[in-house]
């Protein structure tokens, strides 16, 4: 059941307020793991930094590492060393790694240099965070493959991981090297002096350390794994990725590939952010709008004459442009999603794109028939309306390709096209919707004017 984060605030707040930490302390720990960071994250700054350091250790790490990265690095910089190593040793290395990488180079040393285990996350700290080495955990239990089946229960109990996510255990030669992997189904059924190479799997998925994290994802979706084991270029095993991580990942980009599309950057309600920063991401792409913009007032600039003699059609040649780029733009969206989930084979693409030109068509007929009819009924002008509805056959139709092909000719020359379509799309069909509509209204205009 999900909680009322407004009413447990208010309490808590209230608790905070009269210096009731033990209320607030309980109010935090009954809840559950990402409960907490969600109403810790709603607490002011000096709230947070008052409550967060009399939590017991274990909560604090848990929501420090539910919490979102640029907030976790904000508080954790302005508690003293001490704290933040205490509950750095609590949070799991990979998210260990994660906070440390976002606090101020200076202090993350000297938090480093307080662990009680560094070498659990100092390896960590030296990759990407996007890539697989940025996303893996260093907490796990390698197999080897002439340990018996007892032998491996027993390495298992002794570890005793704080991860429930050990469904999948990887076993590595006497140089650490990958070499298979058994799951616990498998494990417990074995006979206790069953050796680890006669059941586990040799043929064994993994990522490469440097790898994005994408490709991470899409592996592990691909093959449907819980847990995904992360290798070095000579093939020794340096960490796991689990699925909690790569769900994370999926929704980072999901996000990313949309803001993409608006031409706007993660942080943009942010109140912390810069404006300077913010204007220097989206100015660039106002800027081009503007003036791909021009190129539309400059193909109406070549029927002035016409509209000069049927002043009626600058009432209506925004609906055709308006409507050609709505059709492209819901493509666009799903052609730029299904790119990033590479659901767009080779093989499939002609079909796909003639199915979106017949889809555009149907769209066109109905849309422009519509619009046809309305404004009939409006102006009882039979050739102003046909020039309207088949304006918006062609312009819907051409939309919908121009909508499909943009994305895929920007992926095919290396250039992201949740970044650069809208623009180019928007640009391309408002010119098309004007010079369609304008030319067939000026060869039916004297039955217009």
């Amino acid at each position: 059941m999900i909680f009322n984060t407004e009413k447990l605030l208010t309490r808590l707040q209230d608790a905070l307020e009269r210096d009731d930490f033990d209320s607030a302390i309980q109010m935090i720990e009954t809840l559950r793991g990402p409960d907490q960071a969600i109403l810790f994250s709603e607490l002011d700054e000096d709230e947070q930094m008052e409550l967060l350091p009399k939590l017991d250790l274990a909560y604090s790490a848990n929501i420090l590492e539910d919490m979102d990265n640029p907030e976790t690095a904000k508080l954790a910089s302005s508690l003293p060393i001490e704290t933040i190593a205490s509950i750095v040793d609590e949070m799991e290395p990979d998210k260990a790694a994660d906070l440390l990488g976002d606090l101020p180079e200076e202090q993350a040393r000297a938090v480093l240099a307080r662990l009680v285990d560094p070498e659990d996350v100092r390896p960590l700290l030296i990759h990407p965070d996007d890539s697989a080495g940025g996303l893996m955990t260093s907490e796990f239990l390698a197999l080897r493959p002439l340990m018996t089946a007892h032998e491996a229960v027993e390495a298992l109990r002794r570890w005793s991981p704080d991860s429930d996510e050990i469904y999948y255990l990887f076993v590595a030669n006497e140089k650490k090297q990958l070499c298979g992997v058994v799951n616990l189904r498998q494990l417990i059924l074995a006979g206790d002096n069953t050796l680890i190479k006669n059941i586990m799997n040799a043929d064994v998925i993994s990522v490469k350390v440097g790898v994005d994290q994408e490709d991470c994802a899409r592996t592990m979706a691909h093959y449907d794994l819980s847990a995904i084991p992360v290798v070095d270029e000579d093939g020794i095993i340096v960490g796991v990725i689990t699925y909690d991580d790569i769900v994370d990942v999926l929704e980072e980009e999901a996000t990313e590939d949309v803001y993409r599309l608006a031409n706007i950057s993660d942080n943009e309600l942010d109140p912390d952010s810069s404006i300077t920063e913010q204007l220097k991401g989206r100015l660039p792409w106002l800027y081009l709008s503007t003036i791909t913009a021009f190129f539309g007032a400059w193909v109406i600039s070549n029927f002035e004459q016409v509209i000069a003699q049927a002043a009626v059609l600058a009432l209506f040649q925004s609906v055709v442009a308006g409507q050609g780029g709505n059709t492209a733009s819901q493509i666009i969206a799903m052609t730029v999603r299904t790119l990033a989930t590479e659901r767009i084979s080779a093989k499939s693409q002609r079909r796909i794109i003639v199915r979106q030109f017949i889809m555009g068509l149907f769209l066109g007929v109905a849309v422009g028939a519509a619009v046809a009819l309305g404004v009939y009924l409006w102006r009882g002008n039979i050739y102003l309306s046909l020039v309207l509805g088949l304006a918006l056959v062609a312009n819907l139709s051409l939309g919908s390709l121009i909508g499909i092909l943009v994305p895929l000719g920007l992926e095919k020359v290396g250039i992201d096209p949740a970044l650069a379509s809208s623009v180019l799309v928007t640009a391309a069909t408002d010119s098309l919707g004007f010079f369609i509509f304008l030319s067939l209204a000026a060869y039916f205009l004297q039955h217009i004017q």
